[in-house]
């Protein structure tokens, strides 16, 4: 009876906390594979490379191969160009979301529902659908080859973070608001003193997935930009492949060089990254 209970007991363990432990760690190992693959793809000679099979460690390191990278386009022109178009799509996208959500969460007005409804409606309407119509008018107004058509949306607030940000919004206790008005403070001072420093990782949430978007965004750049001097990365290593295809050593190491600073600000921020997904859903 004893080394019956025993059995069963193993066997659930193993069932509740061994097998979903190896399953995540599969999973992320499937996930880092092709992001180690690209390391050292960056380091490896051209022969190496071309070899078969795949060696899964590099022979020699060629760190050579990062400042060759650089050589081949504008690349740190190019990575400028990302950092101005990635850095006015954050701020654009912390203050109008931000606003937004304030407004159709804190306040109380006529129709607020309503609208609030029609924004999340907005979500299911693809981008190629708005594509010809947003280029048209970008086009009447004479913003083509400018980085306002990549900028100016992220102004007028996204559904998704929008919603987000309002669920967060409506976890907050409605008697932070109320010690504010009694103390005689107005609804921008409530939402700049005492709302905004507790939407801290909300907050941090929507700038990283703004930032990552912008960063990685492809399409866009592609439609309204048409001159090589204000392109962004995303477009320069396309550029690369189409120009230097079999140089893939040096399209790896130009790649893992824009992947870094999207690592590098996730990890900053990913303690508000976390605490405001998890606080988001459990007050959600």
């Amino acid at each position: 009876m004893v080394k019956r209970i025993t059995f069963q007991y193993l066997i659930r363990t193993f069932l509740e906390r061994v097998l979903p432990r190896l399953i995540l760690i599969f999973m992320c190992v499937l996930y880092i594979l092709p992001f180690y693959w690209m390391l050292i793809s960056a380091l490896k000679a051209p022969a190496e490379l071309l070899s078969i099979p795949p060696s899964l460690f590099p022979r020699e390191f060629h760190f050579e191969n990062y400042y060759e990278a650089t050589q081949y386009i504008p690349f740190f022109r190019y990575m400028l160009n990302t950092l101005t178009i990635a850095i006015f799509a954050v701020i654009g996208a912390v203050f109008s979301n931000s606003v937004v959500s304030y407004g159709l969460s804190r306040i109380q007005w006529r129709g607020r529902e309503l609208v609030f409804y029609i924004i999340i409606a907005t979500m299911f309407i693809p981008f190629p659908v708005t594509m010809i119509a947003l280029f048209d008018i970008f086009a009447k107004f004479r913003l083509i080859n400018t980085y306002v058509p990549l900028t100016l949306p992220y102004f007028v607030g996204s559904a998704t973070q929008i919603f987000m940000m309002r669920q967060y919004l409506l976890g907050i206790p409605r008697e932070i608001s109320d010690a504010g008005l009694i103390d005689g403070a107005n609804e921008f001072q409530i939402f700049s003193w005492l709302i905004l420093p507790i939407m801290r990782p909300v907050i941090a949430v929507v700038a990283i997935f703004t930032a990552v978007a912008s960063w990685n965004d492809f399409l866009t750049p592609l439609i309204y930009l048409h001159q090589e001097d204000i392109y962004p990365i995303s477009i320069g290593l396309q550029l690369f492949r189409s120009e230097h295809g079999l140089e893939y050593q040096l399209l790896m190491a130009a790649s893992s060089m824009v992947a870094l600073p999207v690592v590098v600000i996730f990890l900053g921020f990913q303690r508000f990254f976390v605490e405001g997904i998890t606080i988001g859903a459990i007050k959600g």
